[in-house]
Formats: C-alpha cells, structure tokens, sequence
C-alpha cells in the first residue's frame, strides 16, 4: 500500500525591505495597510519600494489602494508613491496625510476615486471572497453618489465605478470588487511560519482581510514586523494573520507604534492609564465647542468621535466624570476608551477592545451608533457639509460618510470661521478678538460629503456647534437655535455667515456653564439615568 506523499509545510521568504519589493511587478494593484500619523504604517517596505523606482524605474503605473490615510506629511506613507510615472490611479478615502500625491491629483496627473473608508475596508472581504462588491447605503447623495460626482477627484478619472443600483424596491450604491496583486501589511511578530501576532499595535485594521484578498486574487503578502519568534511558539489565540496566507516577511527592530510614539503600552492595551493620566484641554474656541457639543452625551450611549476638532467631545467627558457611563468607538476599531486626539487620532487607551476595521464599519453602518460627532470645513444653508474638498485642497471624507449616515443623532464640530480666528471668554462673555478669514457658512458647498435631506427623511437628528452659536437641521435646512452670550446677532454671526440664516423663533443662549472654566456638571443633569438613549 502507498504511503501518503508528505505536504512541506508552506514557509514564507525572510528578506531586507528591498528584496520584498523586487518581485512587485508593473500594473499591478498594490494594497497598503495603515493609518494616519504612522500608525500601523510598514514605512521600511514602502521606502524601498519608493527607492527601487527612483533608481530603476520600475515598478510602473500602479494602482495604489489605501483604505485609511497614511503618512506623515513629510514624504511618508502614501507620498512615497508621488513620483511620476509610479501610480496610475488611487482608491484613498483620506488624503490629508501624503498632500504630494494630493498634489498630483488635484493637478490631473493621475487618475482617483475618493471612497468612504468603510466601504474600503469591507470591500476587501469581498474581494477575498470573490463576490462582486459591496452593495450598500452609504454615499447616496453625497460627492460618491454617480449622479453627482461618482467619487472622481478629478476630471480624467473615469466615471462609473460606483454603480446606483435598484434591489427590493430600494436605491442602493455599488462599489466592484477589485482584485489584489500586492498586499502590504504590519504586523509586531511573525513566528517562522509568518503567522503574525499584533501585541504592540494600537489597531488591527483590516489586515486579515487585506492578506486573505492577495492571497485569493493570487496575489502576493508582504509583512513587516517587529521582531521573529520560532515556529509553534505563538498563542492561536493572538495570532491574526495566519502564516498560510504570508509570502514575504520583512523584519524591522526599531517599527515604531506611531511617528510621535516608539511604543506606548496604553495604546496597545498592555496596561490601562489611571484616571489622572487622562489629559485636559486647553481653554480656547476649540474647547468651547467641545463643551456644547458634549451636553448632547447620554449615560450609556455608544459613541463615535471623528477626527478633527470633534475629538475633544471625549476630553471634556474624562473632565466631567462622565466618561465611564458613555461608550466612546472609533472607526479603527477602538471600543470603548479615551480616544487619542491629533496626529495619534485612531489610537485610544484603556480600550474595552479591539476589533477589526471591517467589523467597525458593519456596526456603524447598521445604525449601532446612537451619536456621533463630527467636523466641518463648509455648511450651506440647506444644512450639506463639506469635509473633503475645500480651498483648493483634496482631504478626502475617511470614514465621515460611513458615521454621518448611519447615526442616530448627527453633531457637527466646528469653528464659525477659520484662519486667525482669535475668541476670548471674558466673565462668561464670548468676545471675538480676531475674525477668521474663511467662512465655513457657505451658500453651496463645494462638495457635498453629508446630505442634508437624506438625514432629515430618515428621522436623524443633526446639529452644528460653533463657539458662537448651534444650528439644527428642519425640513428646510439650516435654522439658527442658539447664540452664546456676548454675542452680537448681527455683527458676529449674520455679516460672517456666507449664505442666509433662518432664525428659530424659539432662539435661546447657549448653556452660561459652557463658558466658565470649571466643570459643567454633568453628570448630575437630566438623561444621566441608566438606560437614556441619546437621540
């Protein structure tokens, strides 16, 4: 009787940065895994790549897929691909962090569809699966629908990709699968057999996802890690890409957590900060808005805070004592916790979990978010917000689209005007030392990234903080609700608004206690019993 053959077990290449990327061929669609500010970034392998094609020219009109933003904006990240000739086209949701190859966007040199990160990040299971793409909800009525913009950046990408579709009587969008060539992830251990742990990482992203996606199009996977354990060492249980799907790993000692953190230990669950530990803000305009913003908070609410000015909301929580009777998310995947703010934004310490980006986004898109809170760049008098395309800069909308359509309750952050502005609260009187120079009242946005009237006649809630004075959304767009004290009607807010302003009869002024420096007392207001829901 024959033996069974013996199968060799599957062992992935170990090799320098600059052999992994030797094998990466021209056209092909390259996936990179990260977030912002560094985070989870594999920078060795990107800057070989980047130093391959300044020397040899190759490899050649890429198309680059990058989930969430990435870089550092100093010639990190995506902006090692900003050299002519090396990309084709992008699919990006985000592109504040690599303005180079924003740049090249903007100027018409390749072609870029700008997508909803959550969309992004699920369309890689697809992928993996080889189902056509995601059908879904999210980007109707907004820059991504095709019956506006179609998610082109620019006038010579072509139109089309995103499809508007009708199924069970319903409008829906249709993003197409597309295959992957190269999957570039991050990891902190890879054991002999390149099965990959994550234990210094503040995220997991969409890592499983993106190797299990090469892998299928028959593509494939280079890892970057930390740091090499032998074979059979790891838990199963902490391993999050197994070695199966592994082709390449590349090994760099000194990976850091972020650009501004080698390694801190709160942000990859290790250790939980005490309470004490947690910072405070600064009393300026930014912190005002947080304060009205964070008197929509209610005791065991689940919670998003985006990026920008809006993740203050989580700050002035901590101050008030409150924060333990909210559940504050990030898309990244942060479940519960104080989410990091500025260039660390997606990391979070003293986490509940975390779970996979794709995952995030199913929770967020099925309507688990009771509140979320968000930034502004522009605001119409229809109530649209623009956070993606203004003053001649493409930003992009990362997972703003996902959050804004699926919440609950909607609150916009953000200053009445930007560029210089100077606020002082002087005795509980808000007085505007400095106007800004750009209007974000706009009479059209320039792009549309939230859409008003979909919110409204889906029984959203939504409103908009400044430091001056709250806005809601009716069945006729903007109205003004509030003002804060010490605030000429006129002079400070109709002469600075860029569009007509409907005025509530029912105007009030803003809360005083905003506007003193001492706690606002929260946590003994109405809506602080177990089990109020935040809508």
């Amino acid at each position: 009787m024959d033996r069974p053959a013996q199968v060799t077990r599957r062992v992935p290449a170990f090799e320098s940065p600059d052999q992994a990327v030797s094998r990466i061929p021209p056209e092909a669609t390259v996936m990179v895994g990260s977030c912002g500010g560094g985070i989870m970034e594999p920078g060795a392998v990107l800057a070989a790549l980047e130093r391959r094609f300044v020397a040899t020219g190759a490899p050649r009109d890429l198309t680059l897929y990058i989930v969430s933003g990435m870089g550092d904006r100093q010639g990190g990240g995506a902006d090692r691909f900003a050299h002519p000739g090396m990309v084709r086209r992008v699919y990006g949701s985000h592109w504040g962090w690599s303005p180079a190859l924003a740049a090249m966007v903007m100027s018409g040199d390749i072609e870029a569809y700008v997508l909803p990160q959550g969309v992004m990040s699920q369309l890689l299971r697809e992928i993996a699966a080889r189902r056509p793409g995601v059908i879904t909800h999210v980007g109707r009525g907004t820059f991504v629908d095709p019956r506006l913009e179609g998610a082109c950046a620019n006038d010579v990408t072509p139109a089309g990709y995103v499809q508007l579709i009708e199924l069970g009587g319903r409008e829906w969008l249709f993003y197409p699968a597309i295959p992957i060539d190269v999957a570039i992830i991050r990891a902190t251990t890879s054991d002999e057999h390149g099965n990959l742990t994550m234990e210094h990482e503040g995220m997991t992203l969409e890592a499983l996802a993106a190797a299990q996606a090469a892998h299928n199009s028959g593509g494939q996977v280079i890892a970057q890690v930390k740091r090499l354990a032998a074979a059979n060492s790891l838990d199963a249980r902490n391993v999050r890409v197994p070695g199966i799907l592994v082709d390449t790993v590349v090994v760099v000692p000194d990976q850091a957590q972020s650009m501004h953190c080698f390694y801190d230990p709160a942000f990859s669950g290790e250790l939980r900060l005490p309470n004490r530990s947690l910072p405070t803000m600064a009393w300026d305009a930014r912190k005002l808005v947080a304060r009205r913003a964070a008197l929509e908070l209610r005791k065991d609410a689940i919670v998003n805070v985006g990026y920008g000015i809006a993740d203050g909301v989580a700050a002035v929580a901590a101050e008030e004592g409150i924060f333990a009777g909210v559940t504050f998310t990030v898309e990244q995947g942060m479940v519960g916790g104080l989410p990091a703010t500025g260039d660390q934004f997606g990391l979070a310490a003293n986490q509940d979990a975390i779970v996979d980006q794709p995952y995030q986004f199913d929770f967020y898109d099925g309507g688990g978010l009771d509140l979320t809170f968000l930034s502004f760049a522009e605001i119409d008098a229809l109530g649209n917000v623009n956070v993606s395309r203004f003053g001649g800069r493409l930003v992009g909308c990362g997972g703003f689209v996902n959050m804004s359509q699926s919440a609950k309750k909607v609150v916009f952050c953000g200053t009445f005007t930007s560029g210089g502005l100077d606020v002082a609260v002087v005795e509980g009187q808000v007085r505007i030392r400095r106007e800004g120079r750009y209007r974000k009242l706009v009479r059209r946005a320039e792009q549309i990234t939230f859409a008003a009237r979909g919110a409204w006649e889906h029984g959203h809630q939504v409103l908009y903080v400044t430091e001056r004075a709250v806005f809601e959304l009716d069945g006729q767009g903007l109205v003004l609700a509030e003002t804060a004290p010490g605030i000429d009607l006129e002079r400070d807010i109709m002469e600075q608004a860029g569009c007509a302003v409907r005025i509530s009869p029912d105007l009030r002024e803003m809360d005083p206690a905003i506007f003193r420096p001492e706690p606002m007392g929260l946590a003994g207001r109405p809506g602080w019993k177990s089990g109020a829901c935040a809508s």
